[in-house]
């Protein structure tokens, strides 16, 4: 009921009260955030997949190589990872495409899309470790059951030990989510038009602090009890399909 509240949630969101009556359902400040969120979130748990595969594989090159990646990006703050990725990673990919006679710019490249493959490669070292606990729980039994039907190691993984690893590991998958929503925030130090960039844009030209600031903790706390509601939802359909 407050005007300023109500102004603060219409900029925020980057939406107009105009363009809702007239049919424009924008709310670009909402979409970027979940679009970076859920982009970032499904290439973190391709990674994890790949990487955890690898550190649950007896082979000391790819044990080796996983492990190299988990300790080196779980011991930099996603903040300094973004920023590295954003600004010293880019311009090299730059480099190596235009080497390979692509040409393209670093312009070219939008920060969203920077945002996401930063978010990625750090959720992606966490994402890891949890395939590589959910793999490892399955029984070893289970492996040689498989092989003994004349599964091979990828038949053996898809077909017996992914689909329960799966479902023992849903739920801190779903954590992971749900930290990659509020984690996204930090995108707005690239100038995207995420949810806490259009607030501080907000506030720096009327200085509403309070009203500004409660209004985006507001926002991200709807968007993760709805989202925390989803994975709720899916977890309980998957025991369901699994007690059939």
């Amino acid at each position: 009921s407050d005007p300023q509240m109500q102004k603060s949630f219409w900029f925020i969101s980057g939406q107009t009260p105009g363009g809702l009556s007239a049919g424009r359902l924008l709310f670009k400040g909402i979409s970027v955030t979940l679009t970076v969120a859920v982009g970032a979130y499904a290439l973190s748990t391709l990674i994890g997949l790949v990487f955890g595969i690898m550190r649950s594989s007896s082979n000391p090159f790819f044990y080796n190589l996983a492990s190299l990646y988990v300790e080196l990006i779980r011991g930099i703050p996603m903040l300094v990872l973004l920023l590295y990725v954003a600004f010293a990673l880019t311009p090299l990919f730059v480099i190596l495409l235009n080497s390979l006679g692509i040409p393209i710019t670093t312009r070219e490249i939008p920060n969203e899309v920077r945002a996401m493959v930063a978010l990625a490669l750090g959720y992606g070292a966490f994402s890891a470790e949890i395939f590589r606990a959910g793999i490892q729980s399955v029984e070893y039994g289970q492996h040689e059951a498989a092989r003994a039907l004349g599964m091979g190691y990828f038949q053996t993984m898809r077909f017996v030990v992914l689909p329960q690893a799966i479902r023992r590991i849903l739920p801190a998958l779903g954590n992971d989510f749900i930290s990659m929503v509020k984690d996204s925030s930090l995108v707005a130090i690239l100038g995207v038009q995420d949810l806490t960039q259009l607030t501080r844009l907000y506030y720096s030209g009327n200085f509403l602090y309070m009203q500004s600031l409660t209004m985006l903790a507001f926002m991200y706390l709807i968007l993760v009890v709805l989202l925390t509601r989803l994975v709720r939802l899916m977890e309980a359909r998957l025991h369901r399909a699994y007690a059939r």
